[in-house]
């Protein structure tokens, strides 16, 4: 069975029809974001290891301000990243679906890669070690021949 990771936020795309704008939603499990006259609430939010095939999705619950004050269930139910059509909210005015789920605390905990220059850079072409990484890349560049 596949290994299934629980992440902390749940990122949304969000299309306003009118001004043909799409916002990028990032919100936490069981807070909820506004968004025009809609109120989203992911409750769970799921993805797959990089070396399994992608699997993302959450369970949110859409409900929409009316003008008397009072909120209507809109959506409630999965949505799939890598099938944003399948359970998407559709509403005359906005379209939401989801894009990526993230989790900061796995960010925080990764060790920082060691930077290129000068840590360990691999021998240039002429086999040579270099002396930066920037030089590194400057002997990757091609050079234009100058004209005869």
């Amino acid at each position: 069975m596949a290994q299934r990771i629980e992440n902390q936020v749940a990122v949304f795309a969000a299309l306003d029809k009118v001004t043909a704008r799409i916002s990028k939603l990032e919100v936490k499990l069981g807070e909820t974001v506004k968004f025009g006259a809609l109120r989203l609430t992911p409750r769970v939010c799921y993805s797959r290891p990089p070396t399994e095939p992608p699997k993302t999705s959450t369970f949110v619950e859409v409900l929409e301000a009316q003008q008397d004050g009072k909120e209507l269930p809109l959506f409630t139910g999965w949505m799939f990243a890598e099938s944003p059509g399948l359970n998407a909210v559709e509403h005359p005015v906005y379209d939401v679906w989801l894009t990526q789920c993230n989790d900061p605390r796995a960010v925080a905990q990764r060790p920082q890669a060691a930077t290129a220059i000068g840590k360990g850079v691999p021998a240039a072409r002429g086999g040579a070690p270099a002396a930066s990484g920037l030089q590194e890349a400057e002997s990757d560049v091609p050079r234009r021949r100058p004209p005869r």
